[in-house]
């Protein structure tokens, strides 16, 4: 006869409890909690850099000012590598999006500064003039991503001389459209995208978004909790999601303060409404700056994102394509097609990106995007994205191109050469590829 009792839930339930006992005090908090130890090391690395280069700057690494610029030239490399993530999950790789993010930043310059006004008769301050440059430029970066992805996909071409050739054909492209000629100024509420004096949403609006993104991740911890007892999923204990939820709004709520604590003189606000024929208020010495506009575009990025990747069908497709494109094509999977559409969110994202760096510029340069690439492909890489495809996180991207830029904040305010600066950057690179090889041989 058959012995059946080990396939109970009590033998199940005790088999689960022997296991856990013989982990360690840190072996248990991480199961509990179901944190990304990869994730909890790239955070690590990031507080040591943060403590290390605020200690060699002599305090000027973590102030509320150097903050939130470092938020602000985070925002448009963070947004390329939500972007990146996809492309390098599905085992390709795009090296134009610098040139493509310089090639519509170009082009949205040229329609606000010269098209809109000189040929079409719009007068300055007009509030259709940033939307139309905008949508341009979005629509622009749909058709470059479509057609690189086309050309990928279909004629079979592999992604790395596509996306190297287009290296090429974007940058000259854009120095073409104005011989080399620097666009400039912008639409005043297009600047707005930048970040700059007005390019924020103030002290109290910053922290009404602060209270609603705690409440939103109360909600979404406890919608995850009642579809793990509706599946009848194993649920994690109540102290660890009540941690989770503590330090994620310590977290929100930390960094709106940061946002809040660094003020503008009002002097020089006004100067800027001067200007650009904005309103200011009157009284005070200052003016809180609260949440720039940019972080919030780019974190209204990442949660479309991270929805995308962890919530469509499209988004596993992406992840099944990557981790078995001869499995995905044989279920039935339009591998071709969901290629296409990858690189044609990665244009839209490089447009967005555009947009931010040009309008933080107030100009649209040909040096705009140079070597971004790297630093998207780096950002992805270091988040965790596997180079031979299958996996990778939204989030960890984000992370990853915060670090990157806090590494370069760092390096200027220590006065470290340019050229040392990239041996850094390319030295963390390989590093990051190296860990991700050993990670991947042990588990």
């Amino acid at each position: 006869m058959t012995d059946t009792t080990s396939n109970t839930p009590a033998a199940d339930t005790a088999a689960d409890r022997a296991r856990e006992s013989e982990l360690s005090p840190v072996g248990r908090f991480l199961k509990a909690t179901e944190l990304d130890i990869r994730m909890l090391g790239m955070v690590g690395a990031l507080l040591v850099i943060w403590v290390g280069i605020h200690i060699l700057s002599g305090g000027l690494f973590l102030t509320p000012r150097n903050l939130w610029n470092l938020s602000v030239q985070t925002s448009s490399v963070a947004i390329m590598a939500t972007g990146m993530v996809l492309v390098i999950v599905m085992r390709n790789i795009d090296l134009s999006v610098g040139s493509v993010e310089g090639v519509i930043g170009m082009v949205m310059g040229v329609a606000q500064a010269e098209f809109l006004i000189r040929v079409m008769g719009f007068q300055l301050g007009n509030p259709w003039i940033w939307i139309i440059a905008l949508a341009a430029g979005v629509a622009l970066g749909l058709m470059i991503g479509a057609l690189q992805g086309f050309i990928i996909a279909y004629l079979e071409v592999p992604a790395f001389i596509v996306t190297l050739g287009g290296l090429l054909i974007w940058r000259g492209m854009a120095w073409l459209m104005t011989s080399g000629r620097t666009v400039a100024p912008l639409d005043a509420t297009f600047q707005l995208m930048g970040g700059g004096p007005r390019g924020s949403i103030g002290a109290t609006a910053s922290w009404i978004v602060g209270i609603l993104a705690c409440v939103a991740v109360a909600l979404m911890l406890l919608n995850g909790r009642s579809q793990r007892k509706r599946f009848k999923f194993p649920l994690r204990p109540v102290w660890a999601e009540s941690l989770l939820g503590v330090v994620a709004c310590a977290a929100i709520l930390g960094a709106v303060w940061i946002a809040n604590s660094y003020p503008w003189p009002i002097g020089i606000v006004r100067q800027y409404a001067q200007r650009t024929g904005i309103t200011v208020p009157e009284g005070g010495l200052f003016i809180a700056h609260g949440i720039a506009i940019p972080v919030l575009i780019a974190v209204a990025v990442g949660i479309v994102m991270t929805f995308i990747t962890r919530r469509t069908r499209f988004g596993r497709y992406v992840f099944a394509i990557g981790g078995n494109p001869e499995a995905a094509e044989l279920a039935g999977i339009n591998t071709r097609w969901v290629t296409m559409k990858v690189f044609m969110i990665m244009g839209v994202l490089a447009a967005i990106s555009a947009a931010i760096a040009s309008a933080r510029l107030n100009a649209s340069t040909n040096a705009l995007g140079t070597l971004d690439e790297l630093l998207v492909i780096a950002a992805a890489v270091i988040g965790g994205t596997s180079l031979a495809g299958g996996s990778g996180t939204v989030l960890g991207a984000m992370l990853g191109a915060l670090l990157m830029q806090s590494l370069q904040s760092g390096m200027v305010l220590l006065g470290i050469d340019s050229p040392l600066q990239s041996v850094v950057v390319g030295a963390v690179l390989v590093v990051a590829v190296w860990l991700d090889t050993v990670y991947r041989k042990r588990v």
